[in-house]
């Protein structure tokens, strides 16, 4: 079905606002409405050009209005959101991510006028641990269930699609899971693990990595829009990188971690605000996750590009800040042994105690 009016949550964020200057480019589509608690940036505003700025929160019910008065026939789904600390906390978060698309998702079964919804998910649902497949099919089980976080929040999020899709069987439903984003200007917690002066490693691991090119990602949002493609689809990058041949190329040195002090690590990145790691992150960065885009690149009839080429991408654009900086490497120890001390300061008080 083609679209006629098309609403994109999660508009002032970077993919959703691509997205929609992607829709609204197209002369096919009359409206392209673009949903978000904040206005955009004006340089951003500028690229949207004709898209019609809606500032609205999705966990609100009045979100069911601006879908009726729009008479909107199509909605991508772009606010589920993998940062906490880009929500304003985890609670947030979750209520944003699992409130909010419960909340669209009740506006989008009331709408009359709507035939398709096209839904922003990750590969992240599968989890991390030893025991995976090699590849994730988009029908396999997880052997490990997301227990917190923006994973659990996924899991969380598609089992409320399929609800709607069994309400509203007349709507065509597409669920995108993606792997991890890359690219020269997208900002993610991975990226920003990988722009770290030092990079720091699980001792003893080097899981494979599957990534997908932000272009990439932007391209397969506007196909599911503007096409049929009902179902569920993982989208990445073929092939895969180990995490070790991701760092040599980016000419960066690594730090390996014992595991026992990996979370505490975690800790002292997320508190300084240079990387947002959360547990499934962690988990990530132990044993990987790699996912089968074959179904995708049957039914789209186009494949992302490879995720060796991706990465290479996001190299060529940090290709100046590449060389170690001893300034940064010095202050990353100081603070990793200022943890190291006071956890073992604590330690030692409780025994004494």
């Amino acid at each position: 079905m083609q679209p006629r009016v098309v609403l994109v949550t999660g508009a002032s964020r970077y993919l959703g606002a691509r997205v929609a200057a992607e829709l609204q480019a197209d002369p096919s589509i009359e409206r392209v409405i673009a949903v978000d608690t904040v206005a955009p940036p004006p340089d951003v505003q500028i690229r949207l050009g004709r898209t019609e700025f809606v500032r609205a929160d999705i966990r609100n019910p009045l979100i069911a209005k601006v879908i009726a008065q729009g008479d909107v026939d199509t909605v991508v789904h772009m606010n589920v959101i993998a940062t906490p600390l880009g929500a304003g906390g985890r609670t947030s978060m979750k209520e944003i991510n699992v409130i909010g698309t419960m909340q669209l998702l009740a506006a989008c079964q009331k709408a009359p006028s709507m035939r398709k919804l096209v839904v922003k998910s990750t590969t992240a649902i599968y989890g991390s641990s030893p025991r995976d497949p090699a590849l994730f099919t988009e029908d396999a089980s997880p052997r490990a269930i997301p227990r917190s976080g923006y994973a659990k929040d996924a899991v969380e999020v598609e089992g409320y699609v399929r609800g709607f899709g069994r309400r509203r069987p007349d709507v065509t439903l597409s669920v995108l899971r993606f792997t991890n984003f890359i690219g020269p200007v997208i900002e993610t917690p991975l990226t920003r693990y990988f722009s770290l002066p030092v990079v720091p490693t699980v001792f003893g691991f080097d899981p494979r990595i599957q990534l997908c090119h932000e272009d990439d990602g932007v391209e397969a949002l506007r196909r599911a829009t503007l096409e049929d493609h009902p179902g569920i689809y993982n989208v990445g990058g073929p092939g895969v990188l180990l995490l070790s041949q991701a760092i040599r190329r980016l000419g960066r040195p690594s730090f390996p971690v014992l595991s026992p002090a990996v979370s505490m690590v975690a800790q002292l990145f997320r508190r300084a605000g240079v990387v947002d790691f959360s547990p499934e992150q962690m988990r990530y960065l132990e044993h990987g996750r790699c996912a089968d885009v074959s179904r995708l690149t049957n039914e789209f009839g186009w494949s992302p590009r490879p995720t060796a080429h991706a990465f290479e991408d996001f190299v060529r654009a940090r290709s100046g800040s590449h060389l170690f900086n001893p300034e940064l490497a010095v202050a990353a120890e100081q603070r990793l042994l200022d943890a190291l001390v006071r956890r073992r300061t604590a330690s030692d008080g409780a025994v004494g105690a």
